[in-house]
Parts: C-alpha cells; structure tokens; sequence
C-alpha cells in the first residue's frame, strides 16, 4: 500500500526529469518477494543496467537503503551486490563519495548477459498474461471512473511516448502510461500489483523499443485506447490495452527465439 500511495503521488510531478527517474527507481526497487531473494535482486538489477534503465556511473541506493527498499536483509542485499560486482555489471568506489556503481562499456559483456535468455517462453507468456489481466480490469474501471482532467493527463503522456526518440525514454514513458491507467482505475490492489509487475516488464520492454516501426505501432494501440476512455467504451478500451499487452509479449517471444541471431548494440 506504502509503494502505491509513492506511484500516486508521483503522478502529479511526472514533467521533471528527476520525477522520471524516481518513477523508475521506484519501479526497479520495489519490494522483492520471498523465493531466491538474492537471486531475484541479481536478475532485476542485471536486467535494469543491462536494458539501460539504470545507467552507466549511476551511484546504487547503499546497502541498508537497499534493504528497506527490496524488503530484505542487508545481508541478502550484500549477497546480491557481490554476484553483481563478480558479473562485472557494478563496481564499487570507496571513500567519502563511494559506493556502488553501474559499470560503463557493457556492450561488451558476453552474450549471455542478455536478459531474456535466462527466461523460459512459457514464463514470458505467463508475466503477459497477467500483466494483461491486470491492465485490462484497470481500462474497464478506468472507463467508468477517470475524470475529463486525468484524461487529458493521460493524453499527454501518451503524446510524451509517442514523441519519445530512445530504448529507455520510450520504456519509461511507457510506465508512466500504465502506471497511471492502473491508478485511473481508482483501486489500490491493481496499482499495487501493476507497480510490482512493472519491476519485470519494464526493463523486458527497453529491449524492444530501439524498433522504430515497433514504438509507433504501440503509440496507435495506446491512442486507440485513449479514444475508447474519453468515449467511457469499456468493451474497447480492454481490448486495446490487451492488444497493447499481448503484442509485446509476443515481440519479446520473437525476440528470445532469435537471441542465437548476431546483433550489434548495447545488449548482443
């Protein structure tokens, strides 16, 4: 509920580039749940530095702020520092201003770094499942609760993705996106749950975004939808953002199915 009313409260501030960042930051250090906690962290961090929602240089929240954060113990947190440092995705600094941080020049990890092969495609059809089902409950209430001022909101943030001309400006635009089509909603437990599913999705979905051609086929799903809320079309707007949902899930498929494919870039 805690992380909710932050996600709320962020909404209204969403313009600035430090809100943009603290969205993302909120997103990336949600709590983590109770299996592999260790584990978890690993793959959530690895896949924000390597997506590049977590950039090159960026200082990490330190040990005991990190523990708060994930919900965790400091020792869990240190485990999964050190597998990071040992994977050469962070450094640490010491000093009056040290600390851990991303490491730089990561397109030349190796290519199982990358952050869909550690992933089955039956797990990535379930997290589209569910962020779908999610997603698609929000617009049917969204529909029938959102006012004429969150609509406009929604508006511009929805011209924001469109005008969005980055991997990671496009992805954090995007969650602002659905972040607040889940607050529209005007329930908790979805926003909740979609704060929690988007620590998953959005760094996935920085993956896909660097396609021209795919971004602007998104825009017309999200503008779709955007007509279906300003015309209280329930029927509509669920299946725009299922549209939306399931697309991507089905790029991000395609995508792990080509990993042995040679690419050039920050993530082959």
């Amino acid at each position: 509920m805690k992380n909710t009313l932050a996600v709320l409260r962020l909404f209204s501030s969403w313009t600035t580039g430090k809100s943009i960042t603290m969205m993302t930051h909120a997103i990336i250090f949600a709590p983590i749940g109770q299996a592999s906690r260790a584990e978890q962290i690993v793959t959530r961090l690895a896949n924000a530095i390597m997506t590049g929602l977590l950039q090159a240089h960026e200082q990490l929240p330190n040990e005991a702020e990190l523990a708060k954060m994930l919900g965790v113990s400091h020792i869990t947190v240190r485990e999964a520092l050190n597998t990071l440092r040992a994977k050469e995705l962070i450094y640490t600094s010491r000093g009056r201003h040290g600390g851990s941080f991303v490491c730089a020049n990561l397109e030349n990890r190796p290519h199982n770094y990358h952050p869909l092969r550690q992933l089955s495609s039956d797990y990535l059809l379930d997290l589209g499942e569910m962020h779908c089902a999610v997603l698609t409950h929000s617009a049917r209430l969204a529909t029938k609760r959102m006012s004429e001022s969150e609509q406009l909101t929604f508006f511009a943030l929805i011209d924001a993705f469109q005008q969005a001309d980055s991997a990671e400006s496009r992805a954090q635009a995007d969650m602002r996106c659905l972040l607040f089509l889940s607050a529209s909603s005007q329930s908790a437990r979805l926003a909740n749950s979609e704060l929690l599913l988007q620590s998953e999705w959005a760094p996935f979905v920085a993956l896909l975004y660097g396609d021209d051609a795919l971004h602007q086929q998104c825009v017309q799903r999200y503008q779709e939808l955007m007509e279906a809320l300003s015309q209280h079309r329930s029927e509509a707007a669920t299946q725009a953002v299922s549209d939306l949902i399931m697309f991507i899930a089905e790029q991000l498929l395609d995508c792990k199915r080509n990993l042995n494919i040679p690419t050039s870039g920050r993530l082959s």
